[in-house]
């Protein structure tokens, strides 16, 4: 009798699957492939030795001033000795816990949120938006509590970008989406109101803003008014991304269907439960790519602080890169606070990707 058993499944040839079999699908499925690949690999190869032999196994690690750099390689002893200066600024060393307190609740609020099954989320969101400004803001400014009182001119370094950072994103995206739904609403003077206020901030630049809040601004104030200067830099950068902010979320709500405004009204909804249950929820998720990317560049923005004399990251750099006693370290300085902004604008990114692979509900197209 013939034998009908099926043969089991032979593996696929190794020179398909695995990494062999990426290479050659990706880098060498042809003879011009091959030629482009190897002159690629050519010039990563010349550009990048001699940059990792720079950064890594010539450069000097261990130390306490500049003699400690006596080879041809990055000197990585400054940005340890300066350390202090990039995170905390001017802040008093005394009461650097209080940063870093702030830091730990941070990271304490953020890693979970990157954890798919990781309990209470939704109650670390909302004590990140209400619980955790008014404890950093109690730690930093002190005054109460037993806590010495430090002034806002004493901050500084890679605290203080946080800081701006932070409270411009928590604030620039519930404005943005009242300005968004501001310049859609049916009431004509609601509509040029808002048009208005979007049009003229995002008609200017940053640092003139800045510039303003800074110089122009208490002019128009009362003699004897003193208004704290990192709180005009905070309005101004919350006032220009918020309009940024409006625009990307009005692309959201102008790419929802009719038929989804219709639904919520046929509900009995009214405006802002059916904005708030229906159409936001899914003009916001549409829109996640383009709120990171404002978040993005905001977080980038800080930087122009400098004009008005605030210390971010970048200045402390660029402040101490100056001083005598560690000359020609400008190379280290700025590799460092690239780094760093890389760092979160990264990690920004990468949430982002998570975040809309989480809430995809298969209707890209």
């Amino acid at each position: 009798m013939e034998d009908t058993q099926r043969s089991p499944d032979l593996a696929p040839p190794s020179s398909i699957v695995g990494p062999v079999g990426w290479l050659r699908a990706n880098l060498f499925s042809s003879p011009a492939n091959t030629v482009l690949s190897l002159v690629g690999l050519y010039i990563v190869y010349v550009l990048f030795v001699p940059v990792l032999d720079w950064a890594f196994f010539s450069a000097d690690w261990i130390g306490t001033n500049k003699d400690a750099c006596s080879s041809e390689g990055a000197c990585w002893v400054f940005v340890g000795q300066r350390m202090d200066f990039f995170i905390y600024g001017f802040y008093p060393k005394a009461e650097y816990w209080r940063i870093n307190v702030i830091f730990v609740l941070l990271a304490a609020m953020i890693v979970p949120q990157m954890i798919e099954k990781a309990p209470y989320k939704e109650y670390l969101g909302w004590f990140f938006l209400i619980g955790f400004p008014i404890i950093s803001g109690i730690l930093l400014l002190g005054g109460i509590f037993g806590l010495d009182a430090v002034p806002t001119d004493k901050w500084g370094g890679l605290m203080l970008t946080l800081v701006i950072s932070f409270v411009g994103i928590i604030a620039a995206l519930p404005i943005g989406i009242l300005l968004a739904l501001g310049r859609r609403s049916e009431m004509p003077v609601i509509r040029i109101i808002c048009t208005a206020f979007i049009e003229l901030w995002r008609g200017v630049p940053l640092i003139s803003v800045l510039f303003m809040a800074s110089v122009m601004l208490p002019l128009f104030l009362p003699e004897g008014t003193n208004f704290n200067k990192l709180l005009r830099a905070l309005i101004g950068i919350v006032m220009f991304q918020s309009a940024y902010m409006a625009e990307v979320i009005r692309g959201g709500l102008q790419a929802i269907p009719k038929g989804q405004y219709e639904a919520a009204a046929a509900l009995g909804l009214g405006y802002w439960k059916s904005m708030g249950l229906v159409i936001l929820p899914q003009a916001l998720k549409l829109v996640i790519p383009g709120i990171v990317n404002t978040f993005i560049a905001l977080f980038k923005d800080t930087t122009l602080v400098l004009i008005i004399g605030l210390f971010d990251v970048l200045q402390t750099v660029s402040s101490a890169i100056v001083d005598p006693a560690w000359p020609e370290v400008s190379t280290e300085g700025f590799v460092f606070a690239a780094f760093v902004f890389w760092v979160f604008c990264f990690s920004m990114s990468r949430y982002s990707i998570n975040l809309e692979r989480k809430l995809h509900t298969g209707h890209k197209r």
